[in-house]
């Protein structure tokens, strides 16, 4: 197998949908625990009685940590009103302010705009919502889900892949079988190269 085809840099993130899902966030703690992940989580939401104390129990166990903003409600990620950009300010100092520091984020339905990527950048935080390109100056681009990994991992991969996962995905055998598979063949690819 050629060097090219062989990714000189992999990241891994999970989009943390349902933190105080007990079931949901067991899988993803174990599966955490075996793989290195950026955890790109959303702040509970009160109006939809999500417990802070526990959400925080959970986040503060992560070791890599990055802000998802959803702007609607925990089941729907994209904007239908209000000032996102503001939004993600006011997430983040939520976060800093409870002893949290994300590092990453990404956009929920994978929404941005000049103002988000203004404040993602004032912030600090390398912005992962972009599906396309190449790391550049605080932007790390997300290339591939689940299914797009287990059909390419075994193919010429670009240079660079950041593959992503829902933490839901986990709940199912199959998904889950597949994604710990295929960064496994990944590490393995990479480190027969190095």
């Amino acid at each position: 197998m050629p060097q090219n085809s062989v990714p000189s840099r992999s990241v891994v993130s999970c989009h943390v949908e349902r933190p105080l899902d007990d079931e949901c966030w067991g899988r993803f703690d174990a599966f955490r625990r075996r793989h290195d992940v950026i955890a790109l989580i959303r702040p509970p939401d009160p109006c939809f009685g999500e417990d802070e104390a526990v959400w925080l129990d959970r986040a503060r166990t992560l070791e890599t940590i990055g802000l998802h903003t959803h702007w609607t409600s925990p089941t729907h990620a994209r904007p239908t009103g209000g000032d996102p950009a503001a939004r993600v300010r006011r997430e983040a100092e939520w976060m800093r302010d409870r002893g949290l520091d994300p590092r990453w984020f990404c956009g929920g339905g994978w929404y941005s705009d000049d103002e988000v990527r203004a404040v993602v950048a004032e912030l600090g935080l390398v912005d992962c919502t972009p599906r396309a390109g190449l790391p550049g100056d605080g932007v790390l681009p997300t290339t591939h889900s689940v299914g797009q990994l287990a059909r390419a991992v075994l193919l010429p991969l670009p240079r660079y892949v950041h593959a992503y996962f829902h933490d839901y995905d986990l709940l199912d055998t199959a998904r889950r079988a597949a994604l710990d598979v295929s960064l496994r063949v990944l590490g393995f690819r990479r480190a027969s190269f190095r």
